[in-house]
């Protein structure tokens, strides 16, 4: 079996979060945003609908 120790947490509480109780990928923890949890409230919204694709490249204009 194998586990993960966080640097910022000591005997519970967090030392990053002015002493709040550990809870991996609360907003302001050192894995927000950088991984999917199983909890959904855990995970952030998308910053900006669409924001994942691709522009279409302005249309090309001749000069008569």
């Amino acid at each position: 079996m194998s586990g993960w120790g966080c640097p910022h947490e000591i005997m519970g509480v967090c030392q990053r979060l002015n002493g709040l109780q550990c809870d991996p990928g609360r907003k302001g923890c050192v894995l927000h945003g950088r991984f999917r949890f199983s909890d959904e409230t855990k995970n952030p919204e998308p910053s900006v609908a669409g924001a994942n694709t691709v522009a279409e490249p302005p249309a090309h204009q001749e000069d008569d």
